[in-house]
């Protein structure tokens, strides 16, 4: 069992990596948004972490990478989006995994999330921008959503590697 300070270290750390793995690569979306691999860590957060800490490590550490590369309008509905997602992880896979193989859940659990964050974005660029306009962002956020999926499933395995993580 890990003590509080550990689960806070590890959300700290999980949130940076969250923060990087947004930042280190932006492809321009349509509406002023940008396309990057922190889907991956934010799902990886919600299954590593229980949803109180997976919740504030995924919300925190995206919110701050729209706010470090200049999407501070982005910020707040990132924060909420983001942590949404990795809730949706954790529950998702819980439940699911009851059923199936714990990968196939985790794919399961990490498209709702990815759902979850399309339709997120969405609403909040509707009432930005209107809802005409947001469709515009509807394929480059369900790429992003894919290929934070795969990378999600390919770096649970490498952070379950050290069972340090659990």
């Amino acid at each position: 069992m890990k003590t509080r300070t550990q689960r806070l270290v590890t959300a700290a750390l999980l949130a940076s990596l969250c923060c990087i793995a947004t930042m280190i690569i932006k492809i321009p979306s349509p509406l002023k948004g940008y396309l990057n691999i922190g889907d991956s860590i934010v799902l990886v957060t919600g299954w590593l972490l229980s949803p109180t800490y997976g919740f504030f490590a995924a919300g925190l550490g995206s919110a701050l990478a729209d706010i470090f590369v200049g999407y501070a309008l982005y910020a707040p509905a990132t924060f909420i989006i983001k942590g949404l997602m990795a809730i949706i992880a954790y529950y998702g896979c819980k439940i699911i995994s009851k059923k199936i193989p714990k990968t196939l859940s985790r794919i399961v659990a990490g498209s709702i999330g990815e759902i979850a964050m399309v339709l997120g974005y969405f609403v909040f660029e509707g009432f930005v921008y209107g809802f005409g306009p947001a469709l515009i962002n509807i394929p480059a956020n369900a790429v992003q959503g894919i290929a934070g999926l795969i990378l999600s499933v390919v770096f649970i395995k490498v952070f379950e590697k050290n069972n340090k993580w659990r």
